[in-house]
């Protein structure tokens, strides 16, 4: 057995000097590049991934694999012939051999870098994320809301631009004439212009909705009349979720109305009933009160971005007259401060006595036998 792999009588000892050589150095190669690659990686992201996260810890251990392996490769038949042990090789392995040591290596290569630059644009989307999301003003917010929505276009596209090109190297590494493939993607891609002119309109509707920055994942919009949470914006669609849960995806290109709820800030508008027998001067005097105590809690302090506008008396109706107030919040954040005024409001206007108006109506009982129009002349 033994004399159909080696071409020389089996030096034991030789050849676990070469076994153990190789794997040593295989394996101080593997650190090595683990701890070039791990200082290289945080010099990018810093803290903004913990080192414990498998986005971080993923790919070191696939670079330290790979150049083990790399390694072991080049390195094991140079140490059994420098220890005198020859390796019995037929013509076949011969070229298996000398492929992977050539063509094979340069296809791991092509695919660990692929998949390294893959993982880099990832993590940089996320730094980029995170520092902005350690901001507490208001534009830092909105920056992240952006910079979210933007860098997971980015990110996608980034990945399917570096799969095509590793693809299409790797091919070219396995003897297969891409020129014919390329030259077919530039047919599909013409056909696919031509026939598929509402999916052109669609991606070129969704660039333009991004770098306009008319909507970012996080607001809340009305989308063609669907009011809800926009979760994701890719070039072809977006998703937008409703206050039941429900999911609607629109084409970009099918969008005839948006409006967007939370961009930079939020009004939250109540419009108040009130009695014409009260004085809207006092009920106004009622509201600064409410607003100045609600903007000393903690809770609602930071996200009230000014005091309350009182707009004066904005309509009558038959039975009431309506005081206009207006709230302006961080996004998002409306409705809690519009719901949080409004309770205080009413005990407010409980304690100062202003009554809830309410329509009256004016009931004349006539005497028996007499006739409506009674009376009337």
């Amino acid at each position: 057995m033994w004399s159909q792999m080696f071409a020389n009588p089996v030096d034991w000892q030789a050849l676990l000097l070469a076994l153990l050589a190789t794997l040593g150095l295989a394996w101080a190669a593997a650190i090595v590049a683990r701890r070039i690659a791990s200082s290289t990686l945080y010099s990018f992201i810093g803290d903004a991934i913990p080192p414990s996260s498998a986005l971080v810890r993923t790919p070191l251990r696939l670079v330290a694999i790979i150049t083990f392996i790399i390694v072991g490769v080049l390195v094991l038949f140079p140490a059994l012939e420098l220890t005198g042990v020859r390796p019995r090789v037929s013509g076949e392995m011969r070229e298996a051999t000398i492929w992977l040591r050539g063509s094979g290596l340069r296809i791991l290569l092509i695919v660990l870098i692929a998949y390294g630059l893959s993982r880099s644009v990832h993590l940089l989307v996320r730094r980029f994320e995170r520092e902005l999301k350690g901001g507490t003003r208001l534009n830092s917010r909105e920056q992240a809301k952006r910079a979210r929505t933007v860098g997971f276009v980015v990110d996608k596209m980034a990945t399917v631009l570096i799969a095509g090109v590793a693809t299409v190297t790797v091919l070219y590494e396995l003897g297969v004439n891409v020129a014919p493939v390329l030259t077919g993607a530039g047919i599909a891609g013409i056909a696919l212009g031509f026939g598929a002119q509402w999916l052109i309109k669609d991606l070129l509707s969704g660039l333009c909705l991004i770098l306009e920055d008319q909507v970012r994942v996080g607001d809340d919009a009305t989308i063609n009349g669907t009011d809800g949470l926009v979760e994701q914006i890719n070039l072809r669609t977006i998703v937008l979720r409703d206050v039941r849960g429900t999911v609607h995806v629109f084409a970009n290109g099918a969008i005839q109305t948006l409006a967007n709820q939370s961009k930079d800030f939020s009004h939250y508008v109540i419009d108040l009933n009130i009695s014409y027998k009260e004085d809207p001067d006092r009920v106004s005097e009622i509201v600064r009160e409410v607003d100045r105590d609600l903007r000393t809690n903690p809770e609602f302090a930071s996200i009230m971005l000014e005091p309350s506008q009182i707009h004066g008396v904005v309509g009558f109706s038959d039975w009431s007259m309506q005081l206009r107030i207006r709230l302006k919040t961080v996004p998002q954040q409306q409705w809690k401060v519009g719901r949080e005024f409004r309770k205080r409001l009413r005990k407010a206007l409980n304690r100062h006595g202003v009554a809830v108006p309410y329509p009256a109506l004016r009931a004349r009982i006539e005497p028996p036998g007499s006739s409506p129009s009674a009376g009337r002349h």
